[in-house]
């Protein structure tokens, strides 16, 4: 990817848009202690802050989870304005091939707006309820009882969207993607995404999408302006005003304040008045008509509130009147208002500290004796761990291995693999669960060596932590992750060194 393609959007200072760089300074404090990777600020069109934390970067494609969701329904959306549907059409007249021989009457009541808004019928998230969808998922789907009129109740179900973007596969004979792609996306010079596929090549529509960080903010800059780019009206204006707007009362769902505000066509509705995408951990494209602002984070969070509520604390007064305000008096902040050097993409020109910023990193010594106990050897776990939530093949948790290498240490616990760096973050492409990851080590203790393993363009963190017992015969085994659906520790366990064999 050039330069230009992930650094695209104009940049100025925090001041010639208006804003107050201490409030910017500010959120970026709170966002530090909240497992985010990045985030851009623009104000009038302008990038007014970026920031990225090592080891994540503006040039990789993130993992938007249901952020998904909003460009899915744009799509839905095109495809109203080319006459190809209308939110009144029954679903199973839509996907007709994969409707059950017996529609139910509930089944027959189900609109796409009903997919839109998230209220269905279903009872819960379908692909949650699911033990397997076979390889014709749009027919699995249509057969699982619609337990509620259609309309009534608002619940979160992903397999709405997925069904959604069933329709525009069906409709169009494209995958959702390759639909979106000339009409929205290469428009805004998005030219890397990906989404992932059911086992029949369409699109997942509610998850699966990544893009970059940059790529997220011209999306919501495209929404806050109604659809239009440039001389160009991508969307209809009036598509995205509807899509933005409250349709349902979402509070039923029970997931906090700014799940409680209402929701739109695949949007929700904000504290202040504004709309979002949301995706798990701590993805959000924030559209914030009112101060002429679009906020873009992607993160590794359990606090998406907190997240959110730092944003509307810190920038909700900092905005003032959108007229510029004087430039800083200090010099520090005169010399960040300077054009950038082209290589610098951690921070538009709003007065970033030098200081980078990382996620946190394992804390101790680079060596201990007990190292030199480890070093170059296998050990045995007493009971084989499967990899939770990992793909059909994945090997167990089984063995574990240390070694040094030029760089730092390489730890292996079974199909995880931490290339780590002492005190900075190490990356590697080589094997393992994650094919790109960063890792950093340190000796926390005289026995305990901790391994922290991010995985690039996604929000998972891996904690491995190995006490060395004083003989070296054992290491007690710790494996965890930052986040999840559903369990956090993936390990406990206690290895065996195995012994060399003879030649």
């Amino acid at each position: 990817m050039t330069h230009t393609m992930w650094r695209r959007l104009p940049r100025t200072s925090p001041e010639a848009a208006g804003v107050d760089r201490a409030a910017i300074a500010k959120l970026t404090e709170q966002l530090d202690l909240l497992g985010t990777h990045s985030l851009l600020v623009l104000r009038h069109g302008a990038v007014v802050a970026e920031r990225f934390w090592a080891p994540h970067t503006a040039e990789r494609p993130h993992q938007m989870f249901s952020v998904s969701k909003t460009f899915t329904a744009m799509a839905v959306g095109l495809a109203v304005s080319e006459g190809l549907l209308t939110v009144e059409d029954r679903v199973v007249d839509l996907l007709p091939e994969a409707a059950p021989a017996e529609v139910s009457d509930k089944l027959a009541a189900m609109r796409v707006e009903h997919l839109l808004t998230m209220t269905s019928g279903h009872a819960g998230d379908l692909f949650e309820t699911f033990d397997g969808l076979g390889d014709d998922w749009p027919r699995a789907l249509l057969a699982a009882e619609v337990v509620r009129e259609p309309g009534s109740r608002f619940l979160y179900d992903t397999a709405a969207t997925y069904l959604l973007s069933a329709i525009i596969t069906r409709l169009t004979g494209q995958r959702l993607l390759d639909y979106l792609t000339p009409r929205v996306l290469a428009p805004l010079g998005i030219t890397d995404a990906t989404w992932e596929q059911d086992p029949r090549g369409i699109d997942m529509g509610g998850f699966g999408l990544s893009v970059t960080t940059e790529d997220m903010a011209a999306f919501g800059q495209l929404l806050l302006q109604r659809g239009r780019w440039g001389d160009a009206q991508l969307i209809p204006a009036s598509w995205v005003e509807t899509a933005a707007a409250n349709h349902v009362d979402s509070s039923v769902q029970g997931w906090g304040v700014d799940a409680s505000i209402g929701y739109g066509y695949q949007m929700w509705r904000c504290q202040p008045g504004c709309a979002r995408a949301d995706g798990a951990f701590g993805q959000f494209i924030v559209v914030w008509p009112e101060h002429d602002a679009v906020v873009a984070i992607t993160s590794g969070s359990q606090r998406t509130q907190d997240q959110l509520d730092a944003v509307w604390g810190c920038l909700g007064s900092a905005f003032g009147t959108g007229q510029a305000l004087p430039a800083p008096d200090d010099a520090d902040a005169r010399a960040d208002d300077a054009e950038p050097d082209a290589d610098r993409i951690d921070r538009a020109d709003d007065g970033a500290d030098s200081q980078p910023l990382q996620l946190e990193l394992p804390q101790g010594v680079a060596w201990t004796a007990a190292a030199d106990l480890v070093d170059g050897r296998t050990f045995a776990l007493d009971t084989e761990v499967p990899v939770p939530e990992a793909p059909p093949g994945t090997p167990p948790f089984r063995t574990v291995t240390v070694r040094r290498d030029d760089d730092g240490i390489v730890v292996d616990v079974g199909p995880l693999r931490g290339h780590a760096r002492y005190g900075a973050w190490g990356t590697t492409t080589d094997g393992g669960v994650v094919p790109t990851t960063s890792s950093a080590y340190a000796w926390t203790d005289d026995r305990t060596l901790e391994v922290r393993v991010a995985g690039l363009g996604m929000p998972f963190v891996w904690t491995i932590r190995l006490v060395v017992a004083a003989d070296g015969a054992s290491i007690d085994v710790a494996v965890d992750q930052n986040v999840s659906f559903g369990a956090r520790e993936l390990v406990r366990a206690t290895a065996r060194r195995v012994r060399a064999t003879a030649r």
